[in-house]
């Protein structure tokens, strides 16, 4: 039986997930809590490599059918070897992307059967879903003009606008039909989306710890 809390921050490249990801964790450690900070695709061993090939912006012939199983294959192992462990112990598990991406990506992104991503992700993963998942939502042309200023882009970004908009478009549906989703406007500061993150998780669990004096 799980014990720990599972968060995952979701939104489109360049809406914040990894720095809202980190903040948060920051914020838990402080107050004395148990965190697990991870990532998708990666988290293990095995899920760094598959990361490294998903993204190597060399790789053009990678089937959108592919994408889906290479992608379920890292989280399989990541939620065997990392996000499962750390729940049973008790942590707070904090988690830059889950499946949400895989649906907004493979799905609403390179227009693969929605149903057909939920059956394969839920093989990869069983029950180990999210408590929590934070959409971090951002106008497709603000994102796009931050990943414009990386030095350099991975694969997904190198597609180009068009995916990024089908995405962003993907992401705001998934947000609408999730019982377990938190939304925000990634536009906002940094700093400021961190404490509005902070309270939202507050008023929905009692064991968040109390806002600083």
């Amino acid at each position: 039986m799980s014990q720990g809390h599972f968060i995952a921050f979701e939104g489109v490249d360049g809406s914040g997930t990894t720095t809202q990801s980190r903040l948060l964790a920051s914020h838990l450690r402080e107050a004395g809590l148990p965190v697990t900070l991870t990532r998708e695709p990666g988290g293990t061993p095995v899920a760094e490599k598959i990361r490294q090939l998903v993204l190597d912006p060399s790789l053009e012939g990678i089937s959108p059918t592919a994408e889906l199983f290479l992608y379920a294959a890292s989280r399989s192992q990541h939620v065997e070897e990392v996000i499962a462990p750390s729940l049973n112990r008790g942590d707070v598990v904090i988690c830059d992307r889950y499946i949400a991406s895989s649906i907004a990506y493979q799905g609403y992104g390179r227009g693969l059967d929605l149903e057909v991503i939920e059956r394969v992700n839920r093989l990869a993963v069983g029950e180990c879903l999210p408590a929590a998942t934070i959409y971090l939502l951002l106008p497709v042309e603000v994102a796009w003009a931050r990943l414009r200023r990386r030095d350099v882009a991975d694969r997904l970004e190198q597609t180009g606008m068009a995916l990024q908009e089908k995405v962003s478009r993907g992401y705001q549906q998934i947000a609408q039909k999730d019982p377990t989703g938190l939304v925000f406007d990634a536009q906002l500061g940094i700093d400021r989306l961190a404490e509005g993150i902070q309270d939202a998780l507050r008023r929905q669990w009692s064991w968040f710890p109390e806002e600083k004096k």
